[in-house]
């Protein structure tokens, strides 16, 4: 995982645009709990999924 992912984060799953953006619950080691907008709750393996970090674009 090349960026550190911390709760309250907003990230994407590259494999899964539909989801739409979600945010990091947790992370307990390579088990990253995020809440998507069109997916709910899911558990992400980050060692197989490197998730998307979304850039804050309010200024």
């Amino acid at each position: 995982m090349s960026a550190t992912i911390e709760p309250g984060m907003r990230v994407r799953h590259p494999a899964r645009p539909d989801w739409g953006n979600g945010q990091v619950q947790s992370v307990a080691g390579n088990r990253i709990t995020v809440n998507f907008e069109h997916a709910g709750k899911v558990l992400i393996n980050a060692a197989v999924v490197e998730l998307d970090v979304v850039e804050d674009d309010r200024r």
